[in-house]
């Protein structure tokens, strides 16, 4: 009998505390992996980030309104906002989460997520965001010290003192969320921003030389990292005699990424939310050495170094603002690796780049998002906001009704996509049993200028053999069938333009005649969705 009370009294208490809106464990953001694609969950489903990220400085009250038009312009379901150390401690040890509260009120107000981006030790490599009692104690907090003793603009990560420091606020900022954001309203988290350094590929100060003279952790000895560095493999050496020509920036990339793994692990001992670290790129195509781009970042060329040294750290993610396709989805094939889910946090808010989600969705990538989304004190009129969004928003918008759908379709792998070249080429896309033609221009004739910025985009999804979702803009699409029916003749047996709401697709209207005996459907200026099903006569 006692028992049976005491489990009644358990239960009651259970009840009562997932009434009161407790965190659930389960139900917590997290990132799974199957088969090497990956998913963000949230609220327990796959989730895709339709996502904006706001200027440095608008998580300020008198900010905030320009931010949430913008949110609302865009029609994303999550907002990147910086939370700024200087900010969050003030005076050493005493910590203020009142913007922190403040945002997470008026996201919930506006119905949209948060990845919440910690502005701590590094932001482009500086230290600017550090409290104003670490920046009077430069002794204490000190930066790099280059090659020739010069003073360098980036915070040195050998020092535990700094160290110590970041750990504490980060810990603090998270506990805060576990007791405060029982909606996980904030899916993510950014820790630190484009960590690394300007101006010298590491630190030279007497600390950090004799380290960089002493032995190679044996965790970088593996012969698995090593063979992914393309160096041979060793089981002893120093930095030098084990990476050569490379020796400064693997030195730096390993110790800065020691220093951001252990304040990612303190946090998620707080409360164990996703956490990422994003990156400034280098060309992808030429390997540079690292006097040309921020030495010691997650650059692709050091992503086995990174995973080795912060296993806390969930996944890399690549900040876009190269020009050209080519470059762009080098980096997009890059970061998209069994062992890192693809994000990409910030790309450049230009009309271009609204093709690359397509991209990053069919790479089974988790999310997107452009940087700079509100007006920034500006004075822009909300009209001229849209204008400057609508590349994007237009995206945002139709997929959002079909959001969960998408994301559990990318997940399981059967999500294509084509982007227009600089070339505008005709491009093919394999379905198994059909191969799609997806021609890029609009009109009739699909009509290209060779000079016209490349903005055609298609994303297809195969819901069966014959059977298969489409989406895009700027294009034309046809089919083939291929292996034991190739060369047959086929035919549409369905072509039905329509829309997705809570989820289900509704039927606008059914295609057939001039939309589609002229070789297929054609997508314009405005995304739309299609099915259709196709058959072999």
């Amino acid at each position: 009998m006692t028992k049976t009370i005491l489990i009644c009294v358990a239960l009651f208490l259970s009840a009562v505390g997932n009434a009161l809106g407790q965190p659930s464990d389960k139900m917590i953001p997290r990132i799974i992996e199957k088969n090497g694609r990956h998913a963000l969950l949230v609220d327990g489903k796959p989730f895709l980030i339709l996502g904006g990220q706001a200027h440095n400085s608008s998580a300020w009250p008198g900010m905030l309104p320009h931010v949430w038009t913008a949110v609302e312009k865009l029609h994303a379901n999550t907002l990147e906002i910086p939370i700024y150390w200087e900010q969050i401690e003030p005076k050493q040890g005493v910590f203020d989460f009142s913007l922190v509260d403040m945002i997470l009120r008026q996201a919930r107000e506006h119905h949209v997520h948060l990845v919440l981006l910690w502005f701590a030790t590094w932001k482009n490599g500086s230290n600017h965001y550090m409290p104003e009692w670490m920046k009077r104690e430069s002794l204490k907090y000190p930066n790099v010290s280059g090659n020739h003793g010069q003073s360098v603009d980036s915070p040195s990560p050998h020092i535990k003192a700094t160290m110590d420091a970041d750990i504490k606020a980060f810990g603090a900022v998270m506990r805060h969320l576990k007791s405060a954001d029982h909606q996980h309203t904030v899916i993510m988290m950014q820790v630190e921003n484009e960590s690394g350094t300007w101006d010298s590929v590491r630190d030279y100060s007497p600390l950090a030389q004799k380290l960089f003279e002493g032995p190679v952790p044996t965790e970088l000895l593996k012969p698995a990292v090593l063979t992914a560095l393309n160096v041979p493999v060793v089981s002893e050496g120093s930095w030098k005699k084990v990476f050569g020509d490379r020796a400064d920036e693997y030195f730096h990339a390993w110790s800065i990424a020691r220093f951001v793994g252990q304040v990612a692990a303190a946090g998620k001992a707080e409360y164990p939310l996703p956490m990422y670290a994003n990156a400034a790129l280098r060309d992808p195509l030429t390997n540079p050495m690292a006097t040309n781009y921020e030495s010691g970042g997650p650059t692709d060329n050091v992503i086995p170094i990174r995973k080795v040294a912060a296993p806390a750290i969930d996944l890399l993610a690549p900040d876009i603002y190269l020009d050209g396709s080519e470059k762009v989805l080098k980096v997009i094939d890059l970061y998209n690796r069994w062992d890192n889910a693809l994000f990409v946090p910030e790309a450049a808010l230009v009309p271009g780049n609204a093709k690359y989600l397509y991209e990053v969705i069919a790479s089974g990538g988790i999310g997107f998002s452009p940087f700079g989304i509100d007006d920034n004190g500006r004075g822009a009129t909300h009209e001229e906001i849209a204008k400057r969004l609508a590349p994007f928003g237009q995206e945002y918008e139709t997929i959002t009704p079909m959001m969960r759908e998408l994301a559990e379709w990318n997940f399981e792998g059967k999500v294509k996509a084509a982007v227009e070249r600089e070339n505008h080429g005709e491009q093919s896309i394999d379905l198994g049993a059909w191969q799609a033609i997806v021609s890029f221009g609009d009109g009739q004739r699909n009509e290209v200028v060779t000079d016209a910025e490349p903005i055609g985009k298609l994303i297809i999804v195969k819901m069966d053999e014959n059977k298969f979702l489409m989406m895009g803009t700027h294009c034309h699409l046809t089919f083939k069938p291929v292996g034991g029916s190739i060369g047959k003749p086929w035919q549409y047996l369905k072509v039905e333009e329509g829309y997705y709401n809570n989820g289900s697709f509704k039927l606008l209207r059914i295609l057939n005649g001039d939309e589609t005996d002229w070789g297929g459907p054609r997508f314009g200026a405005n995304p739309i969705v299609m099915r259709v099903s196709l058959a072999v006569r």
